[in-house]
């Protein structure tokens, strides 16, 4: 896991060091740029596979990489693909070198990972990121229009580009061939035609298989354990596959989580640390959060709040740890869900908002966990467990008469605590104890007048709707730091809070 910057259609060493220095915290174990003909690569590295090895940018003749993310499936795909190849290291990079060389950008069909790539030969490039978007990339334009930046976050492009894109999600972009998008949810989805009972050990066997290969690790792997339902599963499932796994939880004195995940770690037998903050803590820290997150929706901030301490703590035991993100996008669990009574209107929101993950809570979680250099893993949303999840009846995750997530704890019930299974859904921020001390703060310090006169001209310039004053408050941290035109530009919108 790492962090890519750079420049293309023209080199910009200078320009590209700065950017690789902001984005330190993502790869704290080395960092590297490489001028080119008519491009400049830069890169700061996490090392978690061939540590030794796996330096970056990394050429093979001809053509060169700059990758952020995991392929769990390279060693596959090396066997299978590249039996006669000497490759020179024992990292998923040189894989995606010798693949393209074969392939070109078909290759990036057979990736099974999260990533964000760009690749350079002889003045051609081929940019990619991964299916649902899980690691990010942005593209922006310099004022003159010569060069195109791109990097892995937003804050590397103020200065250098006047405006900003996301790169989508699930796709490619070759400079000869243009866009390309090779992954559509809708056209993955396997329709399920077994009884409900059917359903429930595929459920198990596909979380299952999603966790396992998650584990790939040349170091210590960790888990976010909520005790919720969620980080449960995924604790449950690591501990199949590791001697003694790092668990991680974090709230305020006396919330519902850490007690939760009290239980669940004896439960589980995992080395279990926890970290409580209080509300000056969060006052403090919230800042630092807002710079890191590069962005301002309420239900994200609340959120990324209690993530920020998890990463804090998670990162001085281990590199890598799993968490249980898009479990309610796919079985339904949140509570607003609770408002559609037509199976076909359910699914398409659930579809809806696992689409927009990449900028809601993708984000949140690639950004609280990166700012302390931890790369976060999220196997429910490995695509054969969306294509799965989603492919159930939804008339099955209808809430009416049934819990959230029905489905999901009948898959689990007989392999959890009963209060466990049981427990209702929570935003993190709620059981963690800290969705409203940041909310209360700002009702007492901003006046009713500036609500209103900011609330009109962000309405009247970029079409934005302020919720309340938490999202002022929000706004108006976080202009320390970025543009009105880089923040709305790239900014998704949780449905959630």
């Amino acid at each position: 896991m790492c962090g890519i910057a750079g420049a293309l259609n023209q080199p910009a060493n200078e320009n590209v060091q700065q950017m690789v220095a902001k984005l330190a915290h993502r790869g704290p174990d080395g960092h590297g740029v490489q001028p080119l003909d008519h491009a400049t690569l830069g890169h700061t590295r996490l090392a978690i596979l061939d540590l030794a090895g796996g330096h970056q940018p990394m050429q093979y003749e001809d053509t060169w990489i700059a990758f952020n993310g995991e392929i769990y499936n390279y060693r596959e795909l090396q066997r299978k693909y590249l039996p006669e190849q000497n490759l020179k290291t024992h990292s998923d990079t040189e894989v995606l070198l010798h693949l393209f060389k074969r392939f070109g950008p078909e290759f990036i069909k057979l990736l099974d990972g999260m990533f964000a790539f760009v690749i350079y030969r002889n003045g051609e490039t081929l940019m990619a990121r991964d299916p649902l978007g899980i690691k990010p990339l942005y593209l922006g334009k310099s004022a003159n229009g010569s060069t195109t930046y791109f990097a892995s976050e937003i804050k590397t492009l103020q200065g250098l580009a006047t405006s900003i894109q996301e790169f989508p999600a699930g796709h490619w972009l070759h400079s000869k061939t243009d866009w390309h998008r090779y992954y559509d949810i809708r056209k993955t989805i396997q329709l399920f035609s077994g009884s409900e009972a059917d359903a429930l050990p595929i459920i198990r066997e596909t979380l299952y298989n999603a966790v396992q290969k998650r584990l790939l690790a040349d170091v210590p792997v960790g888990v976010s354990l909520s005790g919720g339902l969620d980080s449960s599963i995924v604790s449950m499932l690591a501990c199949k596959g590791t001697e003694q796994l790092h668990s991680f939880a974090v709230g305020v004195e006396g919330s519902e989580d850490l007690a939760a995940a009290q239980q669940m770690s004896e439960f589980l037998h995992t080395q279990h640390h926890q970290l409580i903050y209080n509300e000056a803590d969060m006052v403090k820290a919230l800042p630092e959060v807002l710079y890191y997150l590069e962005t301002f929706d309420p239900a994200l901030v609340r959120s990324a709040i209690p993530n920020y301490f998890l990463a804090k703590l998670t990162a001085d035991h281990v590199k890598v740890f799993l968490t249980g993100e898009g479990a309610d996008e796919i079985y339904a669990g949140y509570e607003y869900l609770s408002e559609f009574t037509q199976p076909e209107a359910l699914q398409n929101e659930m579809i809806e908002i696992t689409e927009a993950l990449h900028n809601t809570n993708l984000q949140r979680a690639d950004r609280m966990s990166m700012a302390f250099g931890l790369e976060a893993r999220v196997p429910f949303l490995d695509v054969k467990s969306v294509a799965t999840a989603l492919g159930f009846p939804p008339a099955w995750k209808l809430h009416n008469g049934r819990v959230p997530k029905h489905l999901l704890r009948q898959a689990f019930a007989d392999e959890l605590p009963e209060n466990i299974v049981h427990r209702p859904k929570q935003k993190f921020s709620k059981g963690a104890g800290s969705s409203d001390l940041i909310a209360e703060l700002a009702e007492r310090e901003i006046l009713d007048a500036d609500f209103l006169s900011e609330s009109k001209r962000l309405q009247d310039k970029w079409n934005y709707t302020l919720k309340n004053k938490e999202a002022l408050y929000y706004y108006n941290t976080i202009r320390e730091h970025y543009d009105d035109t880089f923040l709305f530009n790239t900014m998704g919108h949780s449905r959630s809070l």
